[in-house]
């Protein structure tokens, strides 16, 4: 097993993604496949979803096709293992700022002698067959992407290092957060911010790594800066509001054009 999501990014591929953070069913990984999605987000960090209902939306999205990712709770080590062995294909580390943090992240992800992932014998991701660690442990090592995002001007520093890391397969820059930080809240132009892009995506081209840019509407922007053509399409939240908005503008206007 390798990874077909990382194929599509290094290809320059547009690859689409959509975040999750309010459906609880099966049913939204169903709607990402045929919208065209190629992957999923769950997000722990801003939700209230349980463990056992992430793994149930990373393992469809599996059998789907799809790469199902999770967002953990910042320094939520323990729930690593547990998502992978319940279907995830990749973990997204929040508001990573030093090469020893991502270590940590990148070493609960993958087996020994790389890793420390503790060993089982059965996964979504092959069936659930029971499959000796021989076969299992390389396989599920090469197919787990660990997506390390860096919010802070302490974690943009520190890129090189970061994205330098084994077992690390992405870096992320988290937009909101890192103006935020920086004093610029929502100020996504902003020289600071195109200075950070261009460091963390210098290290990632040093390091054969994608960088993705989340949290702004068009990353296309800064493709010139090396950010990869990876879109959050938006959280499922967002996209069930604007979609009730327009239903309900639209219902308006036709009363408002009724003589």
């Amino acid at each position: 097993m390798t990874s077909p999501f990382l194929a599509r990014l290094r290809n320059g591929q547009p690859t689409f993604m959509l975040g999750i953070r309010q459906a609880r069913t099966t049913d939204i990984c169903r709607i990402a496949k045929s919208t065209g999605h190629h992957a999923i987000l769950v997000d722990l960090e801003h939700s209230t979803m349980s463990l056992d209902t992430a793994a149930a939306l990373c393992a469809t999205a599996g059998d789907l096709g799809l790469t199902p990712f999770v967002r953990v709770p910042e320094r939520a080590y323990g729930d690593l293992g547990r998502l992978l062995d319940g279907g995830a294909h990749g973990i997204v580390a929040p508001r990573i700022e030093t090469a020893a943090e991502a270590r940590t992240i990148a070493v609960a992800c993958r087996f020994p002698p790389r890793g420390r992932r503790s060993q089982l014998a059965s996964v979504p991701q092959l069936g659930m067959r029971p499959t000796p660690a021989t076969e299992l442990n390389p396989a599920m090592d090469r197919a787990t992407i660990v997506q390390i995002l860096v919010e802070t001007p302490t974690g943009i520093a520190n890129a090189d290092a970061i994205a330098a890391v084994d077992g690390v397969d992405m870096l992320a820059i988290g937009a909101n957060d890192l103006t935020a930080e920086l004093g610029i809240p929502g100020q996504y132009d902003h020289p600071l911010v195109r200075d950070a892009v261009a460091s963390a995506a210098e290290a990632c081209r040093r390091h054969g790594i994608p960088l993705m840019l989340g949290g702004v509407s068009d990353p296309t922007r800064f493709a010139a800066l090396g950010a990869c053509p990876l879109h959050l399409t938006g959280m499922d939240t967002d996209l069930l509001y604007a979609a009730a908005r327009a239903r309900v503008e639209t219902i308006t206007a036709t009363y408002q054009d009724t003589p």
